[in-house]
């Protein structure tokens, strides 16, 4: 009974609930008020008087079958067609169906490009064209390494007035020594954070943005970098775990993180160039000393787009005022 009433609950569906009540009122009142009320034509009716019997009275016999059709078309492809394209393929791997298409046209092709690339797939899928693997040679061993592509990911451009905080990285040689700035700002309050890190690993810059979020007031949950190395792995983990969403700039348009860049000049004049010796030495003291000019910074500093006042004034110009009531009743002196 307890199977019954799962199977009953779980695999019959309405429509054959709906198709066994439509049999009974045509059983009760003949098959001219059965079509009349439910506009269903008598085959019908007994196509699923038929099926009801075939399955020995259940109603799970009542549910939609599937539509599939039993045999497919098959794509026909002529064999001159195929040995040419595989051809072409081998002596230029880098050929697209584009330009197939354009050569056998010339041959007397009738199809469209379309068509050439599905053929494509198919030859690729039988391994009847060359694999294009890249391939190099190890400095230490001498071995060939084979390079795997890797498959193309979808990036998020910024829409346009989108608030985001942008991060850059500003890379610094010291006598010999690389050190590495990680720097954001907020594209619409203008708040800014920065910090120095002595690797340029995707985990350094995952820290720096838990570390935006902790620390720079209504931080945007948006994010946008440039393309670069540090921001993977582990950057795109902390966007997750922090549910922040991420956008990529086009290759090669600084133009497109503006803020950030602009930021980085002024970090460079005001800040970079004075420290040098202790970015070198001691990154603790430097990122201390880089504290206390980002609070002057975010603080003090007048901004042209904030109509010459620090970010952190703004943000409390823009606060509506009211007024407290707390300690109205405390009256002693």
């Amino acid at each position: 009974m307890w199977e019954r009433v799962i199977r009953f609950r779980y695999m019959i569906t309405e429509e054959a609930k709906e198709r066994c009540q439509i049999l009974a009122f045509w059983e009760r009142h003949g098959t001219e008020a059965a079509t009349d009320a439910f506009k269903i034509s008598k085959r019908t009716l007994f196509r699923w008087q038929k099926k009801l019997k075939r399955n020995f009275g259940k109603l799970d016999g009542l549910n939609r079958s599937s539509t599939v059709p039993k045999s497919r078309r098959k794509r026909a492809v002529s064999d001159s067609i195929s040995l040419r394209i595989i051809s072409l393929r081998t002596n230029h791997q880098r050929m697209g169906k584009e330009k197939i298409h354009a050569i056998l046209k010339k041959e007397g092709y009738m199809g469209s490009v379309s068509t050439i690339g599905r053929i494509l797939n198919d030859l690729k899928k039988r391994n009847l064209l060359p694999s294009s693997i890249k391939v190099s040679v190890s400095g230490k061993t001498g071995r060939l390494i084979e390079h795997e592509t890797k498959p193309y990911r979808k990036k998020l451009r910024r829409p346009k007035g989108y608030r985001v905080l942008e991060v850059d990285t500003v890379v610094r040689f010291v006598d010999g020594i690389k050190r590495y700035i990680i720097t954001g700002i907020d594209t619409e309050k203008r708040t800014a954070f920065a910090a120095g890190y002595t690797n340029h690993g995707s985990l350094s810059a995952s820290d720096f943005l838990e570390k935006c979020q902790k620390v720079l007031p209504d931080c945007p949950l948006a994010v946008q970098t440039d393309n670069g190395s540090e921001f993977a792995l582990h950057f795109d983990r902390a966007c997750e775990n922090l549910n922040i969403k991420r956008f990529h700039t086009y290759p090669r348009s600084p133009k497109m993180n503006a803020h950030v860049e602009r930021f980085n000049r002024t970090l460079d004049e005001e800040f970079l160039k004075h420290h040098r010796a202790l970015m070198r030495d001691d990154m603790k003291k430097f990122n201390d000393a880089l504290i206390d000019w980002l609070l002057w910074y975010n603080g003090e500093r007048p901004h042209h787009a904030l109509g010459l006042k620090s970010p952190f004034q703004a943000m409390m110009d823009s606060l509506s005022e009211k007024e407290c009531h707390m300690w109205w009743t405390n009256t002693a002196y």
